[in-house]
């Protein structure tokens, strides 16, 4: 049974949106948001998957989640959802080394891997998905863009 009430997010939709890619871009925003909030609410995580190479470790932590949480923000609204989108675009790809390093730091039992502390399955399992999200990127970055390009 379907509720003729209002949703607290229907001011985020877009009403000339593909409803589809509406529901991305509004999904892909929250997460981002949230994403990015975690940056400063507990940035170890995220200083430690800076590449060793990188310098500032701690302002590329709080860039990319400054980052995060504006593009997030600005892909919510339809207003500000292209720029948002074109935003998140480069955050996405920006941060992709990142994600790259903490996969390999885990598979070598490197620097905040998925090993430290973690033994067994639940070890493999963290690393498995630490692998598998890599790919999974691409259809964020993809979202990303095609609402950046309003289509």
């Amino acid at each position: 049974m379907k509720s003729d009430s209002p949703s607290p997010l229907d001011h985020l939709r877009d009403p000339l949106a593909d409803p589809v890619l509406d529901r991305r871009r509004v999904r892909l925003g929250l997460m981002l948001v949230g994403t990015g909030l975690m940056h400063f609410l507990a940035p170890g995580p995220f200083r430690r998957i800076v590449p060793g190479w990188f310098p500032w470790p701690d302002g590329a932590v709080a860039v990319s989640g400054a980052a995060e949480i504006l593009s997030g923000s600005l892909m919510a609204h339809p207003r500000t959802q292209r720029l948002g989108g074109a935003l998140a675009t480069g955050t996405l790809v920006a941060v992709y080394p990142a994600n790259i390093q903490m996969a390999l730091d885990a598979s070598c039992g490197g620097r905040g891997g998925a090993r430290e502390g973690a033994s067994g399955p639940t070890g493999r399992l963290a690393l498995m998905a630490l692998w598998l999200r890599l790919p999974l990127q691409f259809p964020m970055i993809s979202t990303a863009l095609r609402v950046a390009r309003g289509r």
